[in-house]
């Protein structure tokens, strides 16, 4: 295990450098090795959801939020309605546009329970923060956030939280079915108002807190002196932990804590720090929740799928989703291309699998073998599909915009390479002009 651990560490570190202007991306090589590694005979173990559904649930909830965190911490745009469009179009009309797709598909051509198929669609919908970093923002003041960046990163971030709604609507129709239970003012004023308002609440609270405690304590003690970005993993954990335990979406509460905690001394050098630990943590967390789900497809996972549940799951990576966020940006002033990009690049990942576990761990479902096949098909289909058109779109992107993606890799200090600032430091990190872009 030791061995192993340490291996996987290694192609942590050295496979994004390598894959770096190849078609091919890191989860994809992650699931290739879990299904070897759990194709050979002397590995008996069964990565499988259904038997176990708390761990299944758990780990992908620890994933998502240390990416909820990196996405916030990334994010150079001042937090503005204006600015923030391509966000707010986003979430107000893709999203539900996609979920109700999504769940007409599952309830006519599946035949599910329409609350199982709302499940599905709530489940399926989110564009998830962990598997679409090679599609988001870079580091802290990189210099590369354009609209199709920023619009991807910032809607991961905020679209898992606002999901949440519509898998307890699920939860409650399953719940009341063939009763008479009054559940929709209860959802409305609870699980809607409730747990969304003070969800970003909670988090900008925390994020404030963490960045006076970081920025603005006294010289003699001021954290930014360590470079320690652990405190990244404590402002997560602290702003999860306390908005669940006031029953508030935590999802939304972290990334609002990031934004926060980043907008307190939004041009320190500080920040990157942070980002590198949320990163290495998010990505080593991310490769093992792949070898796992690799192993799961080859333990059985997708052996109750049928014909029908393949096309639709082609349905919602290949019309769905890139027709509702063509709707959402319908008349957006920005480049045809980028619409175009921003509506194919939905990636369904972790964040789906932590809905459908989350669901069923609260849903007795009769076939639950069956949505857990159905979301790993999707799942695997978006790694795969965006996996191998991520790069060459990307690149293609930037040089329309007249950005040398090739020297944009290169590291700041190295000749040639794409500097977003220089000039000379002065005290707490930031410089005193910035370099113009060309």
């Amino acid at each position: 295990m030791l061995t192993g651990f340490g291996l996987l560490t290694a192609l942590v570190v050295w496979l994004p450098l390598v894959l770096k202007k190849l078609p091919l991306s890191l989860p994809i090589l992650c699931i290739a090795l879990g299904a070897a590694l759990f194709s050979l005979p002397q590995v008996t173990l069964k990565p499988l959801p259904l038997i176990y559904p708390e761990i299944t649930e758990r780990f992908t909830e620890f994933v998502v939020i240390i990416a909820l965190m990196g996405a916030g911490l990334k994010i150079d745009r001042i937090f503005r309605w204006r600015t923030w469009a391509v966000t707010w179009r986003l979430l107000a009309i893709t999203m539900p546009i996609s979920i109700l797709a999504i769940t007409l598909f599952a309830g006519w051509a599946l035949g599910l329970p329409w609350a199982i198929a709302l499940l599905l669609g709530a489940s399926l919908a989110p564009t998830d923060p962990v598997l679409a970093s090679d599609i988001q923002v870079g580091p802290p003041k990189a210099g590369d956030e354009d609209e199709v960046r920023f619009g991807l990163t910032s809607e991961a971030g905020l679209n898992d939280g606002l999901a949440f709604p519509f898998v307890h609507l699920a939860i409650a129709l399953a719940a009341v079915a063939g009763t008479s239970q009054p559940w929709v003012i209860e959802w409305l004023s609870y699980r809607v108002l409730w747990e969304v308002l003070a969800g970003i609440g909670g988090g900008w609270l925390i994020g404030r807190l963490f960045g006076w405690l970081t920025f603005h304590v006294s010289a003699e003690s001021k954290l930014v002196r360590t470079g320690d970005g652990l405190i990244a993993l404590s402002a997560t954990c602290v702003s999860y932990g306390l908005t669940e335990i006031t029953h508030s979406y935590g999802f939304l509460a972290v990334f609002m804590t990031a934004l926060t905690f980043r907008s307190t001394h939004r041009d320190h050098d500080f920040h990157h720090d942070m980002h590198d630990v949320t990163e290495q943590i998010e990505r080593l967390a991310m490769m093992v929740l792949l070898l796992l789900f690799g192993g799961a497809l080859v333990s059985g996972l997708l052996s109750p799928i049928t014909w029908a549940d393949a096309g639709v799951a082609l349905v919602i990576l290949l019309v769905v989703r890139p027709l509702a966020g063509y709707v959402g940006l319908y008349r957006l002033k920005v480049d045809r291309t980028e619409k175009l990009t921003l509506a194919f690049f939905g990636i369904r990942g972790v964040g789906s699998i932590y809905y459908i576990a989350y669901g069923l761990n609260h849903i007795d479902v009769a076939n639950g073998a069956r949505l857990w096949g159905l979301v790993g098909l999707v799942v695997l289909f978006s790694i795969v599909l965006h996996g191998l058109t991520v790069t060459p779109i990307m690149r293609s992107l930037d040089r329309q915009h007249g950005r040398d993606p090739d020297r944009a890799d290169l590291p700041p200090d190295r000749p040639g390479a794409d500097q977003s600032v220089g000039g000379p430091e002065v005290p707490g990190g930031t410089r005193l002009f910035r370099k113009s872009r060309q």
